[in-house]
């Protein structure tokens, strides 16, 4: 498990957080002006947020269905076997996969879980021939078409409470 340093974080912290989850393009006085902070002050903590590796990195919000790929899909993969060599040997050739997201190991019935976008179902069904189909030790794929998004979050809100981590 990563180490876990939120005892070292303060209010503040958790306030330049919220803002930066909004807004990760936030100028550094834009920001200091919505945690009420000097912008050197604000600069000064998103650096060490930074480098401590809370804040990873930023990046673009891009809507899917504007550049064609309207068709969100959950798939479920199952593995013939959950020994090592196997797991690494699928993991090693997901990531390969260029219509693939997000792709994670997890418990219960399946193995892993990944996300892909597709332009229309004949896309799905090139996807899945090419690309699912073909990845190494796959037992069962099981896909779900999503039918509308609710909501998506980079981070639960609670994550970001100071007042939850204390």
């Amino acid at each position: 498990m990563p180490e876990t340093i939120t005892n070292d974080l303060n209010s503040t912290d958790f306030r330049i957080l919220r803002e930066l989850v909004k807004d990760g393009r936030a100028s550094d006085v834009a920001l200091g002006e919505r945690v009420h902070l000097s912008s050197t002050a604000t600069a000064r903590r998103r650096k060490l947020l930074e480098e401590r590796g809370i804040i990873q990195g930023y990046t673009a919000d891009v809507d899917m269905a504007k550049l064609g790929f309207s068709i969100g899909v959950l798939v479920q993969i199952e593995l013939s076997s959950q020994a090592e060599q196997v797991l690494n040997e699928f993991e090693a050739a997901v990531v390969k996969c260029p219509s693939m997201s997000f792709c994670s190991f997890v418990s219960g019935d399946i193995d892993f879980i990944m996300m892909v976008h597709v332009k229309s179902f004949d896309d799905y069904d090139r996807v899945y021939r090419k690309e699912l189909s073909t990845l190494p030790h796959v037992a069962r794929v099981r896909s779900s078409f999503l039918m509308r998004e609710v909501t998506t979050r980079q981070v639960a809100p609670t994550a970001l409470r100071a007042t939850l981590v204390r």
